[in-house]
C-alpha cells in the first residue's frame, strides 16, 4: 500500500503543478508490480475531482474552440482504448506504456528546448485526438493531449484549464464505459476513496508550489524522469 501512496502523492503534486502528466506518474511508479488493468480505475477515480478543481480555477481561460473538436476526438479514440485494455496481453502493454512514456517525453523534451517537432495543422489535431483517445482508453494518459494544447494555449493558466477541461469530459465518458465493461469494481472505489486525502494533499500542494517554483524548469525534470522510467520498464519486460 505505501507504494501506491507515494505514487499518489508524486503524481498529483504534478497534476497540481503542470496540469497534466498524474497519469504517466502514477502508472509509471506502479506498472512495474501491478496490471495496468488494475491501475487505471483507481488513477480515473482519483483524477476526477482533481480535473475539476483545476478547471474551475482556471475556468475564465477555457477557450471552447479548442477543448471542444479534442473532447469529441479523444472520446471517438477511447473507445478502441478501453476494449484493448480489457483484451490485450498485459505483457505487451507494459511494453507499449514503455515506448508511448519515451517517446511523449522526447518530443516534450524538445519542444522545452525551443526546437520545432510536428506543426499545428488540422491533420495533426484529428491524428493527436485520436490516438490521445486511445491511449486515454488504455492508461488514462493524455500526455499527447498535452503537448498539443501547449502549443495553442497563451500561458500556463490557460492550457492548465482547457486540458482539465477535455480531461473531464473523458474521464466522465471512461467512468461509465469501464463500469460497463467491468474494469471499474468495489475494489477500486475502496482503494480509490483510501487514497484520495493523499490525493488532495499533492494536488494543493504542487498548486500552491506552482506559485513559488520555476515551472519550465520542473516540467523538464519530470519528462526526464518520465523517459528513464519508461525506458526501464520496457527493459524489464522484453
Amino acid at each position: 500500500m505505501m507504494w501506491w501512496i507515494i505514487a499518489t502523492v508524486c503524481a498529483f503534486f504534478i497534476k497540481g503543478l503542470c496540469g497534466f502528466a498524474n497519469t504517466l506518474i502514477f502508472n509509471t511508479i506502479l506498472s512495474f508490480e501491478n496490471n495496468n488493468i488494475n491501475i487505471s480505475p483507481i488513477e480515473l477515480i482519483l483524477g476526477y475531482p482533481s480535473n475539476f478543481i483545476i478547471a474551475w480555477k482556471k475556468r475564465k481561460q477555457i477557450q471552447w474552440k479548442i477543448c471542444l473538436p479534442l473532447s469529441a476526438l479523444v472520446l471517438a479514440g477511447s473507445i478502441p482504448g478501453m476494449f484493448l485494455l480489457k483484451n490485450a496481453d498485459t505483457h505487451a502493454i507494459k511494453i507499449f506504456f514503455g515506448f508511448v512514456i519515451v517517446a511523449v517525453g522526447a518530443e516534450m523534451l524538445f519542444r522545452e528546448m525551443g526546437k520545432r517537432t510536428f506543426g499545428n495543422s488540422k491533420v495533426v489535431l484529428v491524428l493527436i485526438g485520436i490516438l490521445s483517445g486511445v491511449l486515454c482508453g488504455l492508461y488514462g494518459i493524455g500526455a499527447l493531449l498535452g503537448a498539443f494544447v501547449n502549443r495553442v494555449t497563451d500561458d500556463s493558466d490557460a492550457f492548465k484549464g482547457n486540458i482539465c477541461f477535455v480531461f473531464i469530459i473523458e474521464n466522465t465518458f471512461r467512468l461509465v464505459l469501464y463500469a460497463y465493461l467491468g474494469i471499474l469494481t468495489v475494489s477500486s472505489f475502496t482503494k480509490a476513496l483510501t487514497l484520495a486525502p493523499f490525493m488532495l494533499l499533492g494536488l494543493f500542494a504542487g498548486m500552491w508550489s506552482s506559485r513559488l517554483l520555476n515551472e519550465k524548469m520542473i516540467r523538464k525534470a519530470v519528462i526526464v524522469m518520465l523517459m528513464v522510467s519508461g525506458a526501464a520498464l520496457i527493459l524489464n519486460n522484453l
